[in-house]
Order: C-alpha cells, then structure tokens, then sequence
C-alpha cells in the first residue's frame, strides 16, 4: 500500500495569498470610491431621478501603494461637482503607514539605496531616494519642534555619563577594556 506525500510550495502559496489580500484591498477601496460618488451625486450608476446632484463622466486610474502592495485605484470623474474622497488625501501616492515605516527605516539607520531596495520586496515597488529624503525632511521638523519645545515642571533628574576605551594586556593578550563613570543628579 503507497502512502501519498503531499508537498507544499511555500513560497507559492504566500505569493498567492499575498496576491489575494492585494485584489481584494483594491477591490475594498474602489468600491468605497463608488459609493463616495453615489453619495455625492445622490443617484447610482445610470440612474435618472430629480435628487441627482451631477453626472458621471467615466473615471481615472490612480496608483497608491499600500503594505499589501501596489493597488489601481478607479477615482470617479464628476460633471457639475467637484470629487474630493475622504479615503485618500488628494495627491497622496503611498498610504501612511508606508511612510512611516519608510521614516522609520532611515532613523534607524538603513541607508536611502538600501531603503529603495527594501521597498521593492515588501511592496513591490521602489520608492526613489529623492522621496525617502523628503520625507525624512519633514520627520526631522516635527523632531525638531520637540527638541526645542519649552519644559515645564519643575525638578527633573538626570544623568551625566562618561566613558573610555583603554587598551590594556592581560598575560601578553591586548584586549579593549570600558571604563565607565556616571552620576546621578536631582535637581
């Protein structure tokens, strides 16, 4: 009697689930999108009554990367009224958490070219150096602002650390040796 192996590509079925919350996000959004616009004009697609506000005149496509990938977003064209959506911020090519993850691998050190790359397998788009620098220009303001915001309060404790790297030899074996010296300060 043979027994039957069932093997399983991981690698496969990721792709594939990851493919199938990539459709079903941008499905979600521009369905979303839709009713946005059935809201506004106050009528369905094709639909004649008195309470219609204005007319569509078909739609654009609009890319926006999202952390479950690149998504083709349908925005609805409107005549007599203007289409401004509350899912995304007009001219916005990357959902915030993108951005902040992306602020938050450059503070932690990775390099802008390494970045560009990292965005490439996580989402499966690169994200050019000229925009990770821009952003992380406007991460170092709000930095900045707190850095220099005015303390209130009162006594605040703090440390004062210093140190040094001697090289010392130990039984003919020269080893770096950290000498450390804090005080503790409460004012």
């Amino acid at each position: 009697m043979s027994e039957k192996i069932v093997q399983l590509n991981e690698e496969v079925i990721k792709g594939q689930i990851k493919e199938l919350v990539r459709g079903s996000v941008e499905e979600t959004l521009n369905e979303l999108l839709e009713a946005e616009a059935e809201k506004l004009t106050q009528a369905a697609r094709y639909e004649r009554n008195e309470q219609r506000q204005s007319y569509r005149s078909g739609h654009y496509n609009r890319n926006l990367t999202t952390t479950s990938g690149d998504v083709t977003l349908k925005v609805p064209k409107l005549k007599g009224i203007s289409f401004e959506t509350a899912i995304i911020e007009r001219y916005r090519r990357r959902e915030s958490s993108v951005e902040e993850a992306l602020i938050e691998m450059y503070l932690a050190g990775v390099s802008v070219r390494r970045v560009e790359d990292i965005t490439e397998a996580l989402w499966g788009s690169k994200v050019s150096p000229s925009t990770i620098s821009e952003l992380n220009k406007k991460a170092y303001v709000h930095i900045e602002d707190w850095r220099n915001r005015p303390l209130q309060g009162g006594r605040y404790p703090y440390v004062y650390v210093d140190g040094i790297y001697l090289r010392r030899n130990w039984g003919g074996e020269f080893e770096n040796v950290y000498k450390c010296q804090y005080n503790f300060v409460q004012k």
